[in-house]
């Protein structure tokens, strides 16, 4: 398991984020064989019974993980990523206009401060899920938790 070597306060974002990497990175050491977690479910008392396989879980974990470690894409990149390669210019457009509105209607502090406890609360909840499909693939595996 890997253990967090650098100290910030308990909440500081820093603190999730170094949460988040290495219960991800500890989650990839654990699961050897990510394909017995294809259609492997929470129990019905799970927080995520009902939703993607666990196998999808793992790979959307990895992916965010990237992301976090590394850096963002250009927004432009990414806009190019999510729609597979044919982003449409006047939709581009659209949403500049309306990212432009919403900026204006909220100052910066307050949208700071929104941002800032989303991205705090949804690492969280990935730290927590990434605990969980490592529990969960341990317990497939037989091995001792």
């Amino acid at each position: 398991m890997q253990v967090l070597t650098k100290r910030y306060p308990k909440n500081c974002l820093l603190t999730v984020i170094d949460r988040y990497s290495a219960a991800v990175h500890n989650m990839e050491q654990v699961v050897m064989l990510p394909s017995l977690l294809q259609d492997a479910q929470l129990s019905a008392q799970g927080r995520w019974a009902g939703g993607p396989d666990l196998y999808n879980c793992f790979t959307m974990l990895k992916a965010i993980c990237v992301d976090v470690d590394h850096g963002l894409l250009p927004r432009e990149e990414w806009q190019v990523k999510m729609a597979g390669g044919k982003a449409n210019e006047a939709e581009n457009e659209d949403t500049q206009e309306t990212d432009g509105e919403v900026l204006r209607q909220l100052d910066l502090e307050a949208q700071f401060h929104l941002h800032f406890s989303s991205l705090h609360h949804i690492l969280t909840h990935l730290t927590l899920k990434a605990q969980e499909v490592t529990k969960i693939y341990q317990e497939i595996t037989g091995q001792a938790i």
